[in-house]
């Protein structure tokens, strides 16, 4: 088992540090890991929502609006269901040292991007291309 890491409460990763040292591997490990039991909460809640407002609403207009409300309210869940597993696979990829690092060209992504979006798993100028290409393969 792994000696943890001390990271006081301020800490913030710096360009002047060694790139995904031990600090910033934790970092981004407790910064992935809230976010993920928000979203997990979030998904509780939308739940227990849905199970108490199961109730029979008389004007067509109303019932209307409320299930449109659901139907919203699901697909950002849904969402949040796919952002969870991104979350896992960044967590993975901590574990495992790929993280921080580009797949398409193997540079560092820099920390202010994954500060950001600590999912990436591209630079922003891989990224960048990957979009333009997959704008000009939607148009054909």
């Amino acid at each position: 088992m792994k000696a943890e890491v001390f990271l006081p409460d301020d800490y913030r990763p710096a360009d002047d540090e060694p790139f995904m040292n031990d600090r910033q591997k934790e970092y981004f490990r407790r910064k992935l890991n809230a976010w993920k039991l928000e979203l997990l909460a979030e998904t509780r809640d939308t739940i227990e929502g849905l199970q108490d407002n199961t109730r029979n609403i008389p004007d067509i207009a109303d019932r209307a609006s409320e299930e449109t409300d659901r139907a919203l309210e699901l697909r950002t869940r849904d969402r949040q269901r796919k952002l969870v597993s991104k979350i896992d696979s960044a967590l993975r990829r901590i574990d495992e040292g790929e993280f921080g690092y580009c797949e398409v060209t193997g540079d560092p992504i820099s920390l202010k991007r994954l500060d950001a979006r600590p999912i990436a798993t591209m630079t922003l100028e891989a990224q960048e291309r990957h979009e333009r290409r997959e704008k000009v393969h939607r148009d054909d």
